[in-house]
């Protein structure tokens, strides 16, 4: 990693704006602070890349291809006036959706050192600047290769295991870098989409999720009455440098080679944590088959747990099971809930990921999902 002073004039940088645009389509431009000389001339393409546009800290992403090569062109934005949005920033380093944290991260060079002796790698960082407007932009290299979403549970559990071995290194040594997050679950579980939820007790007799079993709405009810304390089981679990945001979006397949990308939310987090979302937030959206929920559960818990071993870590298996099922059970005790009002109001909602085109076809294609979350909430209460 480079050193802080280092990484100021990497940030700030001394150089006056080029004034260069980019065309977007349909009559819209885009100044830039510079082109970078990579890319080379002309510029051939400018695409949006898909995102969560509800995030209060992004401008917008964007792969722009250039005569010799392609990047990916990010802008974070400060906090907005008035937001009142389930993805709100900050500027304080240690929040949970810091708007500078991903590009003081690149400038540091944790993406491609955090995990990067276990094979788990970033994009390279090209540039980084402010810009005249107060926002940064920040450009990475370009990394083809298969997404996330088109890969086997196998390539899945390798991946888990090579993020084991990766966060064996940190565990109770999470680097003291002022920008990290931290408590990062517990500030998205107060100002996050868990927000959204509006229902009543009574509301879990809905016969519009008869097909969730019994037991299921039972412990979907009593994880949502009990968040708080599910939070504090998972919050005194062992610590690591966690990523925060793993899930298939954020993945690539680079030739073999695992990247991680979208470094917005790492910081402090549980042993284990990151697995847990990776299980969950693979099927969150419709855009993994439901089916694949149990095999994947296994491999990559499995995976991880052999990773840890592997990276010099001697703890207890059964902990950090334990704390799998206690941060997936923290994270998504919203999340039941969430469908749950949408059937009461029979409104599917709004995602930039999810393709479900009704409530009935969503509470069918979560009930693995909200299975998951029930018995690992049981797991997580159980000790």
């Amino acid at each position: 990693m480079v050193d802080q002073a280092e990484q100021n004039r990497t940030i700030a940088g001394t150089e006056i704006g080029t004034g260069e645009t980019l065309d977007l389509g349909d009559g819209k431009v885009l100044a830039v602070h510079r082109l970078p000389s990579r890319l080379g001339r002309p510029i051939l393409e400018v695409e949006e890349l898909r995102h969560n546009k509800g995030n209060d800290a992004t401008f917008g992403i964007w792969r722009v291809r250039g005569a010799d090569a392609s990047a990916v062109l990010k802008i974070y934005k400060p906090p907005s006036a008035g937001f009142t949005g389930y993805w709100p920033t900050s500027e304080v380093p240690s929040h949970w959706n810091h708007w500078r944290r991903e590009s003081l991260a690149y400038a540091e060079g944790l993406p491609a050192t955090a995990y990067g002796a276990a094979g788990v790698a970033g994009p390279e960082l090209l540039e980084t600047h402010i810009r005249a407007d107060g926002m940064v932009e920040t450009w990475l290299a370009h990394v083809p290769g298969v997404e996330g979403f088109g890969w086997s549970p196998e390539r899945l559990a390798r991946f888990a295991y090579e993020l084991g071995v990766g966060q064996a290194r940190w565990v109770e040594r999470v680097p003291d870098l002022p920008w990290l997050s931290r408590n990062w679950l517990g500030q998205y579980l107060t100002e996050g989409p868990p927000r959204c939820v509006e229902i009543t007790d009574t509301d879990w007799d809905n016969p519009g999720i008869a097909s969730w079993p019994m037991p299921v709405r039972e412990g979907l009810r009593r994880l949502w009455t009990e968040r708080d304390h599910m939070l504090a089981v998972a919050q005194a679990t062992e610590r690591t440098l966690c990523h925060l945001d793993v899930w298939p979006a954020n993945l690539i397949d680079a030739d073999g080679r695992s990247v991680l990308v979208d470094w917005a939310f790492a910081g402090d987090g549980a042993v284990g944590e990151d697995i847990s979302n990776l299980i969950l937030d693979s099927f969150t959206d419709g855009l993994m088959d439901p089916d694949l929920l149990p095999e994947i559960t296994e491999g990559a818990t499995e995976g991880y747990l052999r990773g840890l071993r592997d990276g010099g870590w001697s703890g207890s298996a059964d902990d950090v099971r334990r704390a799998i099922a206690a941060c997936g059970a923290a994270k998504y005790s919203w999340y039941g809930p969430a469908v749950l009002g949408r059937v009461v109001k029979n409104d599917v909602g709004t995602s930039n990921y999810s393709k479900d085109n009704s409530v009935e076809t969503a509470v069918r294609r979560v009930t693995g999902m909200v299975t998951l979350i029930a018995d690992w909430a049981d797991t997580a209460w159980k000790k």
